[in-house]
C-alpha cells in the first residue's frame, strides 16, 4: 500500500482549539459515568501491567498469581482483560493463569523506543508469541513519524503484523512525543492501514503519556477508518491513567466519539497498574490495596 497516498483520502485532524473545545464538553459528560457499573467495566478492560526494570520471574509470578486469584476475593467484580509484561516473562505468566480466561499481553519490537533493527523486532515478536502471548503491543517508530518517514514507519508495522498473524496486535503511537493533532491522527491511520487491531496512546515511558486530547483525535481517526473500510479497530489508553475518574473519562471519550458498540473489551482497553487498586477501592467504597 502507498501509505502516504492513502492518507490523502482522509480529512485533516481537528485543530488544537477544536480538540480542546470538544474535550471540555466530554469532561462534563463524563460526570454521568462516575458510577460503580462503569468502574467495573473499566476494571474488566484493564491490561494489568508490570513493565519495570526490576521485574523478575519471582515478582511477575506473584503478580500473575494474585491476578488469577482475584475473583476468589472479589467475586462481584469482573477480572482484568489481560496481564501485560516484557517478553521474557510471558511463559511465567502463562503457568500462573493457565485454565483462566486471562489473556497474556507482551510488549515487543524494541519497546519502548522502537529503535532497533527490524529483524530484531520481528524476532522478539515471534518469540513472545511462541512463548504464549495472546496479544502483542508494539511501538510505531516515533522518530520515523516525526521526521516525515511515515511510509517506513508503517512498513515496519506491516512486517510485524506478519509475525503476529494469529494474535491481537496493538500499535502504540506515543502521542506525547507526536504532540500535534495532525501527527497523532496520521500515526493512528497508518497504524490501521498496516494492520493494527488497536491503536494505543502511549508506552508510559516518556513524560507525556495518555491525554484526553490525544484520545479524542485517535478515536476520530478510528471512526473515519471504520466508515471507509468497515473494519473496527480498538482504542487503548495507557500511561497516566491512575484514578477511577481518569478511566471514566476515557470510557466517555470512546462512548461519545465511537458509540456504545465500542464499549467492549474487544475494542476498548486501559493499560494500567495503580488504577487497578483505585478502581477496586471506588467499587467496594473503601480504600483497598490488592496489588
Amino acid at each position: 500500500m502507498d501509505y502516504v497516498k492513502e492518507l490523502e483520502n482522509y480529512a485533516p485532524a481537528h485543530t488544537e482549539a477544536q480538540v480542546g473545545k470538544e474535550v471540555a464538553k466530554i469532561k462534563v459528560a463524563a460526570n454521568r459515568n462516575g458510577n460503580v457499573d462503569v468502574y467495573k467495566f473499566c476494571y474488566s478492560a484493564i491490561d494489568l501491567t508490570t513493565l519495570s526494570c526490576t521485574d523478575s520471574h519471582e515478582s511477575v509470578r506473584e503478580f500473575a498469581r494474585k491476578t488469577a486469584e482475584f475473583n476468589d476475593k472479589f467475586p462481584d467484580i469482573p477480572n482484568v482483560a489481560s496481564i501485560c509484561v516484557y517478553p521474557p516473562f510471558v511463559e511465567t505468566v502463562g503457568l500462573e493463569v493457565d485454565g483462566t480466561p486471562l489473556r497474556i499481553t507482551s510488549v515487543a519490537g524494541a519497546f519502548p523506543a522502537s529503535q532497533s533493527f527490524i529483524e530484531v523486532k520481528a524476532l522478539e515478536v515471534a518469540m513472545a508469541i511462541e512463548n504464549g502471548a495472546d496479544e502483542v503491543d508494539i511501538v510505531l517508530n516515533p522518530g520515523l513519524m516525526m521526521s516525515g518517514h511515515e511510509a517506513e514507519a508503517a512498513s515496519e508495522v506491516e512486517l510485524l503484523r506478519e509475525e503476529a498473524k494469529d494474535v491481537v496486535l496493538k500499535v502504540i503511537i506515543e502521542s506525547g512525543a507526536l504532540k500535534t493533532p495532525e501527527l497523532i491522527r496520521r500515526a493512528s491511520l497508518v497504524s490501521m492501514f498496516a494492520g493494527a487491531d488497536f491503536v494505543k496512546t502511549s508506552t508510559g515511558k516518556i513524560d507525556v503519556a495518555a491525554t484526553p486530547e490525544a484520545a479524542f483525535v485517535m478515536c476520530h481517526a478510528i471512526k473515519d477508518y471504520y466508515e471507509k473500510t468497515g473494519r473496527k479497530v480498538g482504542f487503548k489508553a495507557a500511561g497516566g491513567v491512575k484514578t477511577p475518574e481518569d478511566a471514566a473519562l476515557y470510557y466517555t471519550i470512546v462512548e461519545e466519539v465511537l458509540g456504545k458498540e465500542w464499549l467492549t473489551t474487544d475494542l476498548f482497553r486501559i493499560g494500567a497498574s495503580s488504577a487497578a487498586n483505585n478502581l477496586i477501592s471506588a467499587i467496594v467504597d473503601k480504600p483497598t490495596k490488592y496489588f
